[in-house]
């Protein structure tokens, strides 16, 4: 059994880790609360572009883009060149956060070897780089601070290659904040972009618009773009990836605090619990130490008492032998 020293030392050190937990915990609480209010500032520039380019395809169904898999170059061709743009962040604590999305990305690297691989935060560039992937260099960013210009250098690099035909497609993998205490590790393809999934929304939009005005729609000579929709379409593509990355850069950073939120929370629980423990043990060894002092004295009491007994009987033989 340890001794009551060793219990307070430990009983110190608990105490002074769970002040650090409690501190990491209200950090997190503040910065995961920044980052919800700016990814609900960026929706509704981000749904209005949506809406705008699904429009587009709504009245102009016939447009083949590149940076949509109606394009008219290559339809049938294969896949080949593809890129992972990875989010993970810059520091550890957080939970299965950096963990689910390094597996979800060892997954599908696993399919494709040849993969370019871009990352975003130190710990995910880490611990790629150390098992010999090819990380890109050029492409060194940190998940901390997110903002618009960031996401813009990243929607530069990856159109260029795009463009270049130096990438055939370009997927994005993040985590998705379901809520406090649910993440999930989603893949999304955002080079080339899928029709059907802007016009889904805009289909179901306009369905709920006929409905509501008895089934009446505008006609499509009166809707022009100027100088051409496939001017506008580039555009509003390039500003659709400006905003997707911000988006995921934001609530990467959110589910990130949001995990370490809940690790730093379960530390300090079982530090709470590991205190009581301790206390308990220590309440023992103390009034094992006690009852063990208490025994010493009326032990030594009792030697006392009979060596005064045995001199007092001494005494008197002698006086009775005078």
């Amino acid at each position: 059994m340890a001794s009551a020293k060793e219990i307070q030392n430990r009983i110190k050190s608990v105490s002074d880790t769970m002040k650090i937990t409690n501190a990491m915990y209200m950090m997190s609480s503040m910065k995961l609360r920044k980052a919800k209010s700016r990814l609900a500032a960026t929706e509704p520039y981000f749904n209005a572009l949506e809406e705008s380019i699904a429009d587009i395809f709504f009245h102009f169904p016939e447009i083949e883009h590149i940076f949509f898999d109606n394009r008219a170059k290559d339809k049938n061709e294969v896949v080949k060149k593809r890129c992972f743009v990875v989010i993970t962040g810059d520091k550890g604590m957080a939970g299965a956060y950096n963990h689910n999305v390094i597996k979800e990305t060892e997954k599908l690297l696993s399919e494709t070897p040849d993969a370019k691989l871009f990352v975003v935060g130190e710990v995910g560039r880490n611990y790629f780089k150390s098992r010999g992937y090819n990380v890109d260099e050029d492409f060194v960013y940190t998940a901390y601070n997110p903002s618009l210009h960031r996401a813009r250098i990243i929607e530069e690099l990856i159109v260029k290659l795009y463009l270049d035909e130096e990438l055939d497609e370009v997927k994005v993998i993040c985590t998705r904040m379901v809520n406090s205490m649910r993440e999930e590790v989603e893949v999304h393809r955002i080079l080339p972009l899928g029709v059907h999934d802007f016009l889904r929304n805009e289909l179901q939009d306009k369905a709920r618009e006929n409905a509501e005005t008895g089934g009446l729609e505008k006609s499509d000579e009166l809707y022009n773009i100027n100088p051409s929709p496939e001017g506008i379409l580039e555009k509003l593509v390039r500003q659709y990836i400006t905003g997707y990355m911000y988006g995921v850069l934001v609530e990467g950073t959110a589910a990130e605090e949001n995990a370490r939120m809940m690790a730093m929370q379960s530390a300090t629980d079982n530090a709470v619990a590991m205190l009581s423990s301790l206390s308990i043990e220590f309440n023992r060894v103390r009034q094992a130490a006690i009852t063990q002092e208490i025994t010493e004295v009326i032990g030594g009491a009792k030697d006392l008492k009979k060596k005064k007994k045995k001199k007092v009987n001494s005494s008197n033989n002698e006086i009775s032998e005078q």
